[in-house]
């Protein structure tokens, strides 16, 4: 299904509905005449014929786009390449933008995480933070916001936003490290509302407007998981698995592994700032500690 949202912007829908995914991952068709594609979204021949489809006769792809490699947003960057001799165009490879602390964590190799991240990923040529992409008449600006994923991109345009996976309206972001890196998204909500976008265009789900107001909620929404993290840490030392249990004691049971991927989160920051500490051992079976 291919929607005009306004003058300029289109979105096609792939259909890759799930619980991280929500309705599937939305594909932005940008300008008009030479036009950019954000996101092409998974390995879909028939995702690609729809988006191909939606362009005008005497239209052409000049860029594509990927706000960040995991699997439901850019598997098909490299089909739509070649079928259309635009390059794929992002902050880097998979692996780009890790703090050293998810650096250090990833190479120990006991941390699990890659959760849906597509490896094999590598970008023709690469953003840097600020960038500025001219596609025909339109204009668009590089933002980096890592925290989803060391190499996450917003992109600003027209006093809006594409925001990717960092900020949705229809569920909170999952932040799985080491891809994930929680002190990272803290940093990149706060630049992206500096940015003062007025509405957001999200990888899943409906736009989001007011932005500014969804920006200020999730980060409201993290400070309230670390404060029941730190009030379950006060009573004892406890494992994720038993943290998992009483913060996300409501979450449904398909969800409740990303939920043990979002605590782990929180403890790898809470512990990088000196609030609590990690027994030995590996860090996803450690038992943890609130500093006095």
């Amino acid at each position: 299904m291919t929607r005009m949202l306004r003058d300029g912007l289109r979105c096609v829908r792939a259909a890759n509905p799930g619980p991280l995914t929500g309705t599937g991952t939305n594909t932005w068709i940008v300008g008009t005449g030479s036009v950019a594609v954000i996101d092409p979204g998974p390995d879909d021949p028939q995702h690609m014929a729809r988006i191909l489809g939606a362009l005008g006769p005497q239209e052409c792809v000049s860029h594509i786009l990927v706000t960040h490699s995991h699997l439901d947003h850019s598997p098909l960057a490299r089909p739509l390449a070649q079928a259309t001799g635009a390059p794929v165009c992002a902050f880097g490879t998979s692996r780009a933008g890790r703090s050293t602390v998810m650096e250090t964590l990833a190479a120990d190799g006991a941390l699990g995480g890659g959760e849906g991240v597509d490896h094999s990923f590598r970008p023709d040529i690469t953003i840097a933070d600020g960038a500025q992409l001219d596609v025909g008449a339109e204009t668009l600006r590089a933002l980096w916001t890592p925290g989803h994923l060391g190499n996450h991109l917003c992109f600003l345009w027209r006093g809006d936003a594409f925001s990717g996976d960092h900020v949705m309206g229809w569920a909170t972001t999952l932040v799985s490290p080491p891809d994930g890196d929680l002190t990272a998204f803290m940093s990149s909500l706060d630049r992206l509302e500096m940015a003062a976008p007025a509405r957001l265009f999200p990888g899943h789900g409906d736009p989001v407007d007011p932005a500014i107001a969804r920006i200020r909620a999730l980060r409201e929404h993290r400070r309230t998981r670390e404060a029941a993290i730190l009030q379950e840490l006060s009573a004892g030392p406890r494992t994720i698995s038993q943290i998992t249990a009483a913060v996300y004691h409501d979450t449904p049971p398909q969800l409740r592994r990303a939920a043990s991927r979002n605590v782990l989160a929180h403890l790898i920051d809470l512990q990088t700032r000196g609030h609590i500490r990690a027994g030995s051992g590996p860090l996803p079976d450690a038992t943890f500690t609130r500093q006095p």
